[in-house]
């Protein structure tokens, strides 16, 4: 008969003592794994291809490095003093995936132009939302035929909601109501670019520049020669990053959403609303869009740098928990196609001049956008043409310095006041406000500026902030709502409310003087190249630093 034993009786075989910093690095993570319950975001995204929880991951690592300081430094940019001589290129552009643009736009002027992209130059499946207005632009510079812009708008909607808890909604037409396929529209721009003359190299990544007194070693792949580099490469390049050293944003926007079927039947859109009040010192934000294959919806909040703030994964766990009430719908019903998540740096210094000749940050390189913004396709085009225009111009009368090529990223008092209102959309890590002072502030002042009439609300909705309609609109907000404007100034404190009145001032000087030189081109067009460059850079500067270039 055998002998039954007891889990105390068996001999088990002498285990090495492991280390503690092995079994918390290497054991814990598995044995927590396997036995720890699956979050939302885990559970909706985990059956997507491509991973998207090791890119969110990954995301969340970086801005914990960001808001930590624990970014390593970036030292791919040097110089020397040696001449390069004869280039191989007028123009490297870094950054193919919105730098294809600017690319094309300078090739069909004959300059020779290289674009160098890390990957395959192609679009991704989530379509970017802008106006026709602005999209009348890519026509006007000969990117597209008006046929092509047909060709590469997926989806279009009105109208578009405004609104915030305990507020009264605002609708509105034609603002972020097109959706453009990338696929579509970047295959498009290769084709356009390749054919005028450009050359693009895939699969190439930038690994650093070398700064000569009359040009720029590009180290990618067989390596290039040029008399000017761009950087497109975004918010995180390299080169923004080893310009701006270890500086902290001064402010960020956190943002997660999905892609989805599954939804009401629903053909409007949200531009900006709210559902909550003040949640983990954070006011959330929704986006929503009807999209060519479901429904887009964005959660984003404005927020500091401070180590304590959360992460993207409790970003998505917030978006996950408050979607069913937000558009009526239960998580079970819903198909998810894409996941989408990332944060936007911003920094009060921008735009962004670097301080070596021969190189230019353009796009989210730069921060040509306002700290309310998520910048991106949206901000490149905005500035499209006087980016084109600007290094045309720079090129043909060799204004290559430093000085120079900072003219075309001048200093924009209407992106500088928006600081202000992106302040006040946020909350201190150590601050307390009442948990519907964002929301009340927002619907009364939403609610001034749409009374105000179009001309007023639409140029902000897109980004564009103009003295004549700010001042009306500070104007009746401070005689019908006194105390809530009281209440801004210990929100935001003196020290930017003070910073803000200067910008504020600078804008109505920027306002008065576009609009009295506004017939000079045509002198300015008669000058020498070098002085033309200059005078153009400066009608240029007044001329969006106002917000005016929205009317031209």
């Amino acid at each position: 008969m055998a002998q039954s034993r007891t889990l105390e009786s068996v001999q088990w075989p002498e285990l090495p003592v492991l280390p503690w910093k092995y079994v918390r690095i290497k054991v814990l993570p598995l044995i927590y794994a396997f036995t720890a319950p699956m979050t939302l975001t885990e559970t909706m995204l985990a059956p997507l291809a491509g991973n998207p929880l090791a890119g969110l991951a990954q995301a969340d690592d970086l801005w914990l490095r960001y808001r930590t300081g624990n970014l390593p430094l970036s030292d791919g940019v040097q110089t020397s003093a040696a001449p390069l001589g004869d280039v191989d290129w007028d123009v490297v552009v870094c950054g193919g995936t919105l730098g294809v643009l600017l690319a094309a736009g300078l090739a069909q002027r004959g300059w020779r132009v290289a674009l160098i992209e890390r990957g395959i130059l192609r679009g991704r499946e989530q379509e970017w939302n802008i106006s026709r207005r602005e999209l009348t632009d890519l026509v006007d510079l000969g990117l597209l035929t008006e046929a092509e812009l047909e060709a590469v708008i997926a989806s279009e909607y009105n109208p578009a909601r405004i609104q915030f808890l305990g507020g009264d909604p605002l609708w509105v037409k034609d603002v972020l109501n097109v959706g453009v396929d990338p696929v579509v529209l970047l295959e498009t721009l290769k084709q356009t670019f390749l054919a005028a003359g450009g050359q693009l190299f895939e699969n190439t990544a930038f690994q650093g520049a070398i700064i000569h007194g009359d040009g720029v070693q590009v180290q990618a792949g067989p390596g290039f020669t040029t008399r000017l580099m761009v950087d497109a490469m975004g918010h995180f390049s390299p080169v923004a990053r080893q310009a701006r050293g270890n500086t902290r944003p001064d402010a960020v926007c956190l943002v997660v959403g999905t892609c989805a079927e599954g939804f009401p039947q629903n053909d409007s859109g949200d531009l900006i609303a709210s559902v909550t009040p003040i949640q983990n010192q954070c006011q959330y934000f929704w986006e929503a869009f009807p999209a060519r294959d479901g429904r887009t919806t964005y959660l984003f909040t404005y927020v500091d740098a401070d180590p304590r703030r959360l992460s993207l994964t409790e970003l998505f766990e917030a978006y996950w928990n408050l979607l069913p009430e937000y558009q009526s719908v239960s998580l079970d019903n819903l198909t998810v196609k894409r996941a989408l998540f990332g944060f936007f740096p911003c920094y009060r210094n921008s735009p962004l001049r670097y301080p070596w000749g021969h190189t230019l940050a353009v796009g989210d390189s730069s921060g040509s956008q306002s700290p309310l913004s998520f910048g991106g396709f949206g901000a490149m085009v905005r500035h499209l043409k006087r980016i084109t225009n600007g290094i045309d111009e720079a090129l043909t009368s060799n204004c290559l310095d430093a000085r120079a090529l900072g003219r075309l990223q001048p200093y924009q008092p209407n992106l500088s006041v928006t600081w202000l209102f992106q302040k006040s959309m946020s909350v201190g890590m150590d601050q307390t406000l009442p948990k519907q002072r964002i929301n009340a502030l927002l619907s009364t002042i939403f609610a001034d500026m749409a009374g105000l009439g179009e001309a007023t609300l639409k140029p902000f909705l897109q980004d564009v902030v103009q003295f004549p309609a700010l001042a009306k609109t500070l104007l009746v907000t401070g005689l019908k709502h006194p105390a809530l404007v009281a209440q801004i100034i210990p929100q935001v404190g003196l020290p930017t409310l003070a910073d803000w009145l200067r910008h504020y001032g600078s804008l109505a000087g920027y306002s008065a003087l576009a609009t009295l030189l506004q017939n000079v081109k045509p002198a300015a067009d008669a000058l020498p190249p070098i002085q033309r460059y200059y005078m153009h850079r400066w009608l240029d500067a007044l001329s969006y630093g106002s917000g005016k270039d929205y009317n031209a």
